[in-house]
């Protein structure tokens, strides 16, 4: 396999170097600057945290209900670009206008329309996949995204990071050194977006209807009634469901959780930091032990050492002990999200990608209300936040078993494809 890419390969890999800005800031800084606003509101550190899932949770499930029909309408000829953009600009507005809260509630409710924006944005940008490129370099291409986008989104975020701690010492307030962080952001965000907004063009699609959003839900019905069909897709849309809960749910909540627990903000941003730089390095092993192992051995990989990460993760209490599970992270978190998106990819129909990748965010960003609500609850009931995350591990679990049937169903489809070819 030619491991140059091509001109729509590397305009499709910098949205992924744009958007994962916004996603470091919302996994490093955001919570920190969060807890701060909340404890000036009154908020106890178990309440912050619950509060923070809450919101993370809501965000993940609007997108979530809405993902099918947008994905559906993306499908349409001509209507997957503008569909993107308009979810690009909601998150951009939303990233800069988090600068001007000064409450808590207030704070969130931006929060979660940024996040909504960005969650929408991905649905397209995912599903825009199968038109960059081929089936044989879909693994190769999707881990070089997440690849470059963990370390290119450090670029902005150590802007960030310098502008925040430096705050006092260059005459500002920490609350104009967060609006310029967002705003730093969004304009890495857009930059990034502008030459996939060029050069992409919709290779698959269906034709226009005259009704296109009832035509839309019409489609979402016969695609379920497919997918109930398709036991391979429909089992392996389950299996995504509880892993990835317990990935996104570490993303969304691994600087609270350090937070909650009294660890210093500068050594959590710190380590976080190293989680991007170790993500890259490992993504690209990933992509390219994907010419050599299948890929459903690597995502079987990384599920098993994300169960014991969650494990070591229950007993943290040093900061010492939180960088090595950034690490950890690091090493499996790029790896896991980019095999499952070309995998996904390969069992779908090119056409409807973006119909699927509306079901497969129910399943995976949507799936993450179900982590990050377990946690916050857990958390609340017992008074004790290492509780709430190991309840982590039991989705990793469930997660791995539910995928390997999953893959044993395609394996089946594909043996009975290729012994009718041969009788033909």
């Amino acid at each position: 396999m030619n491991l140059k890419l091509t001109k729509k390969e590397k305009s499709w890999i910098l949205y992924d170097v744009g958007n994962s800005a916004f996603i470091l800031l919302v996994s490093t800084i955001i919570p920190i600057y969060f807890n701060s606003l909340a404890e000036s509101g009154g908020l106890s550190s178990v309440e912050y945290l619950a509060y923070w899932g809450y919101a993370a949770s809501a965000a993940t499930l609007i997108v979530a209900l809405l993902g099918p029909v947008l994905g559906t309408l993306a499908d349409t000829k001509g209507f997957k670009k503008p569909l993107f953009l308009l979810s690009l600009l909601v998150g951009l507005i939303a990233c800069v206008s988090m600068g001007l809260a000064k409450q808590w509630l207030a704070f969130l409710v931006i929060f979660l329309i940024a996040k909504i924006g960005y969650s929408g944005s991905i649905i397209f940008y995912d599903s825009m996949l199968s038109d960059v490129t081929t089936e044989d370099r879909m693994d190769h291409v999707s881990s070089q995204g997440y690849a470059w986008g963990y370390v290119g989104s450090c670029i902005p975020f150590a802007v960030c990071l310098l502008l925040v701690l430096g705050s006092g010492s260059i005459g500002i307030s920490m609350t104009v050194a967060m609006a310029l962080s967002f705003v730093i952001t969004a304009l890495w965000w857009l930059g990034m977006t502008v030459p996939l907004l060029r050069n992409y063009q919709q290779k698959y699609y269906v034709e226009p209807q005259k009704h296109a959003v009832a035509e839309s839900f019409r489609r979402i019905g016969r695609t379920f009634k497919n997918i109930r069909n398709e036991k391979r897709i429909f089992v392996f849309l389950l299996a995504f469901f509880f892993y990835i809960d317990g990935v996104y749910t570490f993303i969304d909540m691994a600087t609270a959780y350090g937070s909650a627990l009294g660890l210093d903000s500068t050594g959590l941003l710190l380590a976080l930091l190293v989680t991007q730089l170790v993500a890259f390095p490992c993504c690209i092993i990933f992509g390219r032990l994907s010419a050599k192992y299948p890929g459903d051995i690597l995502i079987t990989i990384c599920i098993a050492a994300y169960l014991g990460i969650t494990v070591f993760a229950m007993f943290l209490t040093t900061q010492l002990q939180f960088w090595i599970l950034a690490v950890l992270v690091g090493m499996f978190q790029g790896g896991i999200q980019a095999l499952s998106r070309s995998y996904f990819t390969k069992i779908i129909p090119a056409e409807q990608s973006g119909e699927y990748f509306g079901f497969l965010d129910i399943c995976g960003k949507g799936a993450s209300f179900v982590g990050t609500a377990i946690v916050s609850i857990v958390s609340q009931l017992t008074g004790d936040i290492s509780k709430g995350v190991g309840m982590i591990a039991l989705l990793f679990l469930i997660g791995i078993i539910l995928f390997r049937y999953s893959v044993k169903l395609n394996e089946n489809v594909l043996a009975a494809a290729d012994s009718g070819k041969k009788n033909f």
